[in-house]
């Protein structure tokens, strides 16, 4: 009998996770990890915040005097060999061909699949004005573009940093710790508005206010004006900001190029079903590039995550090992900025009304979010006891009520017993 084999496209977290995940559930057959950065798999989420400060762990445990990138990397490479797991590194799946189920790679070569995973992830989305391509526009999603960042900020006079969403914050955070003075750029009216309550959004402005962050609340960027390298951003109003140093967070675009061309459903990402597999069942999708259906929401998602990433990985890999379940992993996210340390459950897209748990003023508290008086979300600010609570809360679908959530005294963990958590 013919050895089985899986490709994985995407050589990030997710694709890391489901190679090690086949080998630990027993699966046999041949791996294909590929890669289209040089390096080994890395860890992204350090990138914007110890990494530049050059305070990330190494991982794991190389020498003192280890490559920088040997700081975030996942797995030695000897644990790849060691595992029959084929890396190819900066190598890129170039066309997939489900008629004769194949990959081709950039190279020329082609590989046979049994099954094959999308772990494609996604990429920066571009600031589209002009001046963007100038010297010193930086952006912070890969161990390259971070790297150029970090050595950046250290010769950097004035920072402007172009969005007011995690990135963007995080990269402030960093660089006002670093000395710099830095002014944030966000056309809404108020930070991280996308994911979080206004409570959180004020407490966020307060503490980069505190630390000398100054942000500009709906306000558009115009143009990047400079020689040949960047000297200002001109805001939509007329306003000129002087920065030698720009850093663009405006979000992501997920990397579906390869299922379009083949012509697998797409919605906000790679269509997939509640297995994570594509309209043909030999190919699955996870990460940042896939779109599946929550049962959180109730309707069809893309999250952009570690936490998913990882927890698809382990679902398809298991599935391709013959353990198939439904993805059903409860959703959660964090954010580091100076010492403040926030983790939300959850997903709060339908949520209408919100309650407070704490006292902002302390630096710790927490905002649970309700529709129709159902828990949907927490977002926890240094209250790591609560996100802890709200994970399992939210994955049993308890009965907490809005005024219990509010009431300081009244221990989360009466609601999880109730559903025999």
């Amino acid at each position: 009998m013919p050895q089985r084999s899986v490709v994985i496209a995407g050589a990030g977290q997710g694709g890391y996770q489901a190679a090690a995940t086949l080998r630990s559930e027993g699966f046999d057959g041949r791996i294909f990890l590929i890669g289209e950065e040089p390096h080994l798999p890395y860890q992204r989420p350090p990138l914007s915040k110890d990494f530049l400060l050059d305070k990330q762990e190494r991982q794991p445990n190389p020498p003192a005097d280890a490559p920088v990138r040997d700081r975030v990397t996942l797995r030695p490479e000897h644990f790849y060999s060691s595992n029959r797991i084929d890396l190819l590194a900066g190598e890129r799946v170039e066309a997939i061909d489900l008629a004769t189920a194949r990959v081709r790679l950039a190279s020329g070569s082609c590989l046979e699949f049994d099954s094959l995973v999308l772990a494609t992830g996604s990429r920066n989305r571009l600031l589209p004005v002009d001046g963007a391509e100038r010297e010193g526009v930086c952006y912070l999603r890969t161990l390259k573009e971070a790297s150029v960042l970090r050595q950046r900020l250290e010769a950097a006079r004035d920072v402007v940093v172009i969005g007011g969403g995690f990135i963007g914050l995080e990269a402030a955070a960093v660089a006002c710790q670093l000395g710099k003075p830095v002014t944030v750029i966000e056309a809404q009216s108020r930070v991280m508005a996308r994911v979080v309550a206004p409570p959180v959004s004020e407490f966020f402005r307060q503490r980069h206010s505190a630390n000398g962050v100054h942000i500009r609340f709906g306000a558009g960027v115009a143009r990047i004006i400079g020689d040949a390298s960047v000297q200002a951003v001109e805001l939509a109003d007329g306003d000129r900001i002087p920065a030698d140093l720009v850093i663009v967070g405006v979000g992501i675009v997920p990397n579906v190029r390869l299922a379009r061309e083949a012509g697998l459903p797409l919605g906000d990402g790679v269509a997939v079903d509640e297995h994570l597999q594509t309209a043909d069942p030999r190919v699955f999708a996870i990460g940042d590039c896939a779109e599946f259906p929550s049962r959180f929401t109730g309707t069809r998602v893309r999250l952009e995550s570690v936490q998913n990433c990882v927890d698809q990985a382990i679902c398809v890999a298991r599935c391709l090992a013959g353990r198939a379940a439904p993805y059903s992993a409860t959703p959660w996210f964090w954010s580091d900025q100076y010492d403040i340390h926030l983790q939300m459950a959850g997903l709060a897209l339908d949520a209408n009304q919100h309650v407070i748990r704490g006292d902002p003023e302390t630096g710790k508290f927490s905002v649970f979010y309700f529709s129709q008086r159902r828990l949907r979300a927490v977002d926890s600010v240094n209250r790591p006891g609560d996100h802890i609570a709200a994970r399992k809360l939210i994955a049993a679908e308890a009965a907490i009520t809005m005024e219990q959530a509010a009431d300081a005294g009244f221990d989360l963990k009466v609601g999880i017993s109730k559903k025999g958590i």
